[in-house]
C-alpha cells in the first residue's frame, strides 16, 4: 500500500467503494487522514464497516467539515451531469479528486531522490497490452516494476515507493478528469477514437480529458503519442508547440509490411528517426496495433536505459494477455482467438485486420455506428456469426457478406469451428465482438471465458499463444 500524506487529522468524503474507492480510504487512513465512506450499494458499506472505516450517509452529511472528495472514476464529473458529491463538493468549495491524483500526492511528497520513476498509459484502444507489454520487458531487463491503476490491482494498492522502482500505471479518462498534478516520467497516448462520448459531453472533451496525461510532466519527461488518427496528431503539434519532448509513434506507413497470410506481426516503426524493429517472430503480437503497442514499449524501455536489444528480446518473449488477441485453442488447423476486448468498432477493426480471413463471432450490446465502420474490413470475413442485442442490426450493415445470427457465444463457437473445418487449411475463429457485453455477460471477461469454455468444450488443444 502507499499511504497518502496530506491529509492528516482531517475528513475527507470517500464516495465509491469499488477498487479504487476502498483502497484509497485504505491509503488516506495509513496516511493519518480521517475518511468518511459512502456508496449507494448496501454490499460496498458493509464491506467499509467490516474494516472498521467511518461510513456516513453523504447525502445528509456537513460537507464544510470535509477538505476533499475522492470521487469514484465510475460516478460522472461533469456529464451527462454532475454526480450530486460533486455538486456538494463545489458548493463546500472543496476538490473533487481521484485515486490517480492521491498517488501522484503520495510521489510527490517524497525527497527527490527518493522518488520512483512513473510511466502511465492512456488511449482508447491498446492501452491494457501496452501497459502489460511495458511492464514485462522492463521486468525482463531486471528492473523493479509495479503494474496497476485501470489494469490489475489499484494503483494505491502497490508496494511503497522506492527509489529503484518502476511503475506502470494504465489510466482511463474517467480517472485522467479526477488529476490536477499527475506527473509521469514517460506518458503514453496510445491512440483516440470515439469513446464514452456521453462521459465527456462530446469527442473535444473526450480528447481534453485524454491529454490531462501529459498536463503536468516536469521538464525532461518523455511523451509517447500515437499519430496514427489526426487527433493525435493535432495533439502532438500542440504540446511541440509548447515545448514538451514529444516522440510520435505511427503504423500508418507500415501497409506494405502487413501480412497477407499467416498469423505474423508487422514491424513496428518509431517516425521520430525511423527505428524499425523486427516482429516477424513475436507470436503474440499480430497485426499492425500490436506494432504500435511494442513501438510504444520499446521507446519507454529505451527511454528508461534497457538496452536496445535487451528490449527487442523482452518483446519477443510476451505472452500476450487474455481476452486481447489470445489464442485460446485450436482443433488440428483451426485456431481459436479470443479478442472479448474489442468493444467496439475501432478495437474490432484492428483484430480483423491481422488475418486476411476469419469466420468472425460479433455482437453484444452495439456502441453508437455500430459496425459501419467495418465495412472496408469485410473482405477479410470468410463468415460471420452474430450474438446478442445487436445480432439484427449487424446483420443488416453485412448484408452480402455472408453470416447467420447464431444468438449465443455457445452457438456461434459450435457453427464457426465446422465452417471452418470444412473450410479445410489454416482457419482462425475470431471472437472480436466490437460491441460491449452487458446484454449477455456482466463484463468482458466473463464473456472471454465464455467463449474460452465453448472452445474447449468442442476437444480443442489450449494454447498460449499464437
Amino acid at each position: 500500500m502507499i499511504p497518502v500524506p496530506g491529509f492528516e487529522g482531517r475528513r475527507v468524503a470517500v464516495f465509491g467503494l469499488g477498487r479504487s474507492g476502498i483502497t484509497a480510504a485504505r491509503a488516506l487512513q495509513a496516511g493519518g487522514a480521517l475518511p468518511v465512506l459512502w456508496d449507494d450499494g448496501v454490499s460496498g458499506r458493509m464491506q467499509a464497516e467490516a474494516e472498521g472505516f467511518n461510513v456516513e450517509d453523504l447525502t445528509v452529511a456537513d460537507w464544510s467539515g470535509f477538505d476533499a472528495l475522492v470521487l469514484s472514476p465510475g460516478a460522472p464529473l461533469t456529464h451527462p451531469k454532475p454526480h450530486w458529491t460533486v455538486d456538494k463538493a463545489h458548493a463546500a468549495g472543496i476538490p473533487v479528486i481521484g485515486d490517480i491524483e492521491l498517488f501522484a500526492r503520495a510521489l510527490d511528497a517524497l525527497p527527490a531522490d527518493q522518488r520512483p520513476r512513473v510511466v502511465a498509459i492512456t488511449g482508447t484502444n491498446g492501452k491494457s497490452t501496452t501497459t502489460a507489454l511495458i511492464a514485462y520487458v522492463l521486468k525482463q531487463a531486471g528492473l523493479k516494476v509495479h503494474m496497476g491503476g485501470n489494469i490489475g490491482i489499484g494503483v494505491l494498492a502497490l508496494p511503497t515507493p522506492t527509489p529503484d522502482a518502476v511503475y506502470v500505471i494504465e489510466v482511463s479518462s474517467y480517472q485522467l478528469d479526477l488529476t490536477t498534478s499527475f506527473a509521469p516520467d514517460v506518458a503514453i497516448l496510445t491512440n483516440i477514437s470515439p469513446d464514452h462520448l456521453d462521459r465527456h459531453g462530446g469527442m473535444e472533451g473526450y480528447v481534453k480529458a485524454k491529454a490531462r496525461i501529459f498536463q503536468s510532466q516536469p521538464d525532461g519527461a518523455l511523451a509517447l503519442i500515437g499519430i496514427d488518427e489526426d487527433w493525435g496528431k493535432a495533439l502532438a503539434d500542440r504540446l511541440e508547440g509548447e515545448g514538451a519532448n514529444v516522440r510520435r509513434i505511427a503504423t500508418a506507413r507500415l501497409e506494405a509490411d502487413l501480412p497477407t497470410s499467416g498469423w505474423q506481426a508487422a514491424p513496428a516503426l518509431l517516425l521520430a528517426d525511423e527505428d524499425r524493429i523486427d516482429l516477424s517472430d513475436a507470436r503474440s503480437l499480430p497485426g499492425r496495433h500490436n506494432a504500435q503497442n511494442a513501438a510504444f514499449a520499446y521507446a519507454t524501455a529505451t527511454a528508461l536505459g534497457v538496452a536496445p536489444d535487451v528490449a527487442l528480446s523482452g518483446l519477443k518473449a510476451f505472452p500476450g494477455l487474455a481476452h486481447r488477441m489470445e489464442a485460446v485453442g485450436r482443433i488440428n488447423e483451426v485456431r481459436f482467438i479470443n479478442d472479448s476486448k474489442g468493444t467496439n468498432a475501432d478495437a474490432a477493426a484492428q483484430a480483423l485486420a491481422s488475418y486476411p480471413a476469419v469466420f468472425w463471432i460479433a455482437g453484444g450490446k452495439a456502441k453508437e455506428g455500430g459496425i459501419e465502420s467495418l465495412r472496408p474490413l469485410f473482405g477479410h470475413v470468410t463468415k460471420a456469426y452474430l450474438i446478442g442485442e445487436a445480432a439484427d442490426a449487424f446483420a443488416v450493415t453485412l448484408g452480402d457478406v455472408p453470416h447467420v445470427v447464431a444468438h449465443t457465444i455457445e452457438r456461434a463457437v459450435q457453427m464457426a469451428a465446422a465452417d471452418a473445418a470444412k473450410a479445410g487449411g489454416e482457419q482462425v475463429v475470431l471472437l472480436s465482438p466490437a460491441c460491449a457485453s452487458f446484454d449477455q455477460f456482466p463484463d468482458f471477461e466473463v464473456r472471454g471465458e465464455a467463449f474460452r469454455a465453448a472452445v474447449l468444450a468442442l476437444g480443442a488443444t489450449a494454447e498460449v499463444a499464437l
